[in-house]
Parts: C-alpha cells; sequence; structure tokens
C-alpha cells in the first residue's frame, strides 16, 4: 500500500534561468523604518503599502557601512518617509521612484545623473510597470530587460458596456472576480458590485486552470501549452512564465506554507512551487495520471485519483512525500479529508464513500445528491454539492449522517464550490448560466443568488487590487 517517493522526489532547478535578485536584507529594513509592510517582491521590485513603486537599482560596487543610511535624496534634503524620487543610501544602492505624469509613468530626468545611479543595474528579472518610460541618459541601467514599454498596454481589454450594479452579499463587498468562462480564452474582470465584466485579460490559450494567490498574483494554466503563467493584478501583465516539460495542468496553492502544487498527468508528476522565490522547487514522481486534485485541510496530505485506473493515492507532505494507495473508488469527482477519515464521492453512482486513513477499511457509504460533483468541509460539516438539482448536502462529520438540504433555485446546473476568503460563506457557481449562491456554512443557509453575465468553469476571488502608482 506505501511506497517511498525516493528517487522519484527530485530536487531539481526547473526555473529558467537562477532566482531573481533579491534585496538586501539591509535596504529592506531601511525603508521597512518608515514603512512597515513594505512588499519587497520576488522579481525585485519595492512595493509600499500605498502602492508606491521603487525600483531598486544594484550597485557596480557595493560600500558597505557599519550601519546603512541615506547619502543623499531628491529633491535634496528629503527623507525616505516623504517619499523622494530618487534615494541614495551609503553602501551605493539606489532607488528609483515610479512617477506618474499625466497618466505616464516614468522615472526622476535629471540632466546630471548621479556615477551611483549611472554605473547601477536593475535586476534583471523585475517586472517594469506597463507604459514605464525611461530618460535616454538612463538607458544604461536597463541591462538586457526588455523595455518596449513605450507600447506596452498589458493584458487589459476594455469592456464598452455600462456597469449593471448589484448589491453583493457584505462579505463580497470591494471583491474581483476573475473567471474563466470556457467560451473564450480570456480572463473576465467582474467587480462584485456588477454582472458584468469590467474588462478582460487578454490570454493566448484556452485556460484549464485559474488560482489566485495573496490577492496579488494570478496562476493560469492551459490546455495543450506547456507553461504555466503568472500574471501581476498590480499591472496586469504576465509577471513570469514558468516552464515545464509537459503540459502543467491542475493548481492548489496552500497559503500558509507560501507552496503551490501543479499536476502534469501526462508525465505523472507533481510539481512544488515556492511562492516566496517564484521558482520550481521539487518534481514529485508519482503513480498514473493525477486528476481530481486535493490538499487535506491541515496541510499534510494530498490526495488525486488516476484517471487511468480510478485508483487514488495519497501523498504523505510531512512524511518524505509518503505515497499511499487507498484503493479504488468509479467515477472519483471530489476527495476530502478529517480526523483520519477520506471522504469520496462518485458523480455517475451519487454515493460518499468513507474510509479510514490508517486501516482503508470502508467505515461507511451513503446515498447523496444525484451527480455530486464538489465538496467543501467546513468545521465538521462537509458541503456536497449535487448538480442534477442545485442541491447542497450537509453530512455531519462526526456522526457521518445527512443533516441539512439546502435548496439553491437557480434551475441550472452548478459546478464549483469557491470559499470566500476570511469568512464563513461559500460561493457556488454554474458553468452552464450566469449566475452564483452565497452560502453561510455555520447557519447553514442559502443566503443570497446573484446574477453574472457569464457563466464559470473556473474563478478566483481576490481582494479589489489598486494599480501601481
Amino acid at each position: 500500500m506505501r511506497k517511498i517517493l525516493a528517487s522519484i522526489c527530485l530536487s531539481i532547478l526547473l526555473a529558467a534561468g537562477a532566482d531573481a535578485m533579491q534585496v538586501p536584507q539591509s535596504v529592506q529594513d531601511f525603508v521597512n523604518k518608515d514603512f512597515p509592510e513594505t512588499n519587497f517582491r520576488f522579481d525585485g521590485a519595492i512595493i509600499l503599502p500605498d502602492n508606491t513603486m521603487y525600483l531598486p537599482i544594484f550597485p557596480a560596487k557595493t560600500d558597505e557601512d557599519a550601519e546603512l543610511g541615506l547619502k543623499s535624496s531628491y529633491p535634496v534634503n528629503t527623507t525616505m518617509k516623504q517619499k523622494p524620487d530618487m534615494v541614495i543610501l551609503n553602501n551605493n544602492f539606489v532607488l528609483l521612484k515610479v512617477l506618474n505624469t499625466n497618466g505616464k509613468k516614468t522615472v526622476i530626468n535629471l540632466s546630471e545623473p548621479p556615477v551611483e545611479l549611472t554605473s547601477g543595474l536593475l535586476p534583471q528579472d523585475i517586472l517594469l510597470p506597463k507604459g514605464l518610460v525611461f530618460p535616454e541618459n538612463l538607458k544604461g541601467i536597463i541591462g538586457n530587460l526588455d523595455i518596449t514599454v513605450t507600447q506596452d498596454t498589458g493584458l487589459r481589454i476594455n469592456n464598452s458596456r455600462k456597469k449593471a450594479s448589484t448589491k453583493p452579499v457584505e462579505q463580497l463587498n470591494n471583491k474581483t472576480f476573475y473567471i474563466s468562462s470556457g467560451a473564450n480564452k480570456n480572463i473576465q474582470v467582474i467587480q462584485s458590485d456588477s454582472k458584468i465584466p469590467e474588462y478582460s485579460l487578454e490570454q493566448n490559450h484556452v485556460i484549464n486552470d485559474l488560482k489566485a494567490y495573496n490577492n496579488e498574483f494570478l496562476f493560469v494554466t492551459y490546455f495543450d501549452c506547456k507553461i504555466m503563467n503568472i500574471i501581476s493584478l498590480m499591472d496586469e501583465k504576465v509577471i513570469k512564465q514558468v516552464n515545464f516539460e509537459t503540459n502543467p495542468e491542475q493548481i492548489i496553492i496552500d497559503n500558509d506554507k507560501k507552496i503551490a502544487y501543479i499536476t502534469a498527468g501526462s508525465n505523472s508528476s507533481v510539481y512544488v512551487f515556492s511562492l516566496e522565490t517564484m521558482t520550481l522547487k521539487k518534481q514529485l514522481k508519482i503513480n498514473g495520471q493525477c486528476e481530481k486534485f486535493t490538499l487535506s485541510q491541515d496541510g499534510t496530505k494530498l490526495f488525486y485519483v488516476d484517471r487511468n485506473t480510478n485508483n487514488i493515492w495519497a501523498i504523505e507532505l510531512d512524511n518524505n512525500f509518503l505515497l499511499k494507495n487507498i484503493g479504488s473508488f468509479p467515477n472519483v469527482s471530489k476527495i476530502a479529508y478529517e480526523n483520519g477519515k477520506i471522504y469520496i464521492i462518485s458523480r455517475t453512482k451519487n454515493r460518499i464513500a468513507i474510509v479510514d486513513y490508517e486501516t482503508l477499511g470502508l467505515k461507511a457509504e451513503l446515498d447523496v445528491c444525484e451527480k455530486p460533483v464538489d465538496m467543501y468541509a467546513h468545521g465538521n460539516d462537509l458541503f456536497i454539492l449535487g448538480a442534477q438539482d442545485n442541491i447542497v448536502e450537509v453530512l455531519n462529520m462526526e456522526e457521518d449522517v445527512i443533516t441539512d438540504k439546502l435548496y439553491l433555485n437557480t434551475n441550472a446546473f452548478a459546478t464549483n464550490i469557491t470559499p470566500i476568503a476570511n469568512s464563513d460563506m461559500i460561493m457556488v457557481t454554474n458553468a452552464l448560466s450566469g449566475l452564483y449562491s452565497v452560502i453561510d456554512t455555520d447557519l447553514k443557509e442559502v443566503i443570497k443568488t446573484s446574477p453574472l453575465d457569464i457563466p464559470v468553469r473556473t474563478i478566483a476571488v481576490t481582494d479589489r487590487v489598486k494599480t501601481i502608482k
């Protein structure tokens, strides 16, 4: 039943290049004195809490003093707290503020820029804001960066249709929906107080999976495409393109561990991706072709189904990636794990199997709603979505009995459950019609059903993102 992924767990340098240049800790400490919680992005960009952006210029030669301090600034005699246009530190590190003048982004333009600036270099993996224009006398700091910035409009395609207002539940106030409808390639962007896309983000391939991280990035995989794109929501540009040996498919993000897990069924692999450095760290060679990929709530186990055999496997993340065969179950549509028990639903059999993880003994098998397609565990309750009758059944995981039935009353074909972060609410979306329902998992009630102008195949929900100033 068990198998250790020895020679199968490969620590590899899978990224196209080395890790991006990181801003030195001493410089981070200097900025954080005045602006705590500054975002020192993996590509080197420095973004203050109000989204003011500084570009770090790495010196050709550092002059490290005992204590890092301000050498000069422009305007002169300004402090970091005043957010000057340029900061030169006494280790020759330079910070250039991105300026927005009449809607055009640039940096300070001095007739005689200081040598600390002209002799330095931008990080070569940095994502420059769209439309940024460099003064001619600073082109030397660009290095090998490709900056066709005067024509760069990012991914946004504006929608000419007028906003159609709607009132969301309180937990969705000031949220943004990023939706792949399956009807076209692009990501539709809808604000939570509207049903019509405000704009879309242009894509070149049909989207397979879409996940958001930290209200800052979208991770996107595509059918018949060997890349995963990372889109910066503040820039609305592809900040990084990650190459794979074969098509990446499902994405799971573990926010607590700052890790993403990415499947590639055709080469029987799960990839471990660092969200701190935005690089691939491991390739786990597994049994079969992975689908129905699931991370346990406690973050200790991954589960998947081999699409060729219907065998269910667990990967013990806290046990040297131990691989465990759970057994076979027909037409699995979702797996959940809680309190030592595995919950497995079959879309065609309309049943849920409950398996003891340690003994692999079948504890129970119950009839559930027709065409169960998704599950979500919250506390002691498991919410099971039935697509046929648009119903959510609630299973108490202490007693393993169905306690509630929540009718969506949408006459649609509900397909996915999406939790609303930092709340007890979940969204139920539909792949065939533009509707979503919000359920309070504590009250076990359908709170509201709201319209959308498009159906939802995949959705990511984030806080409303401010663009870089």
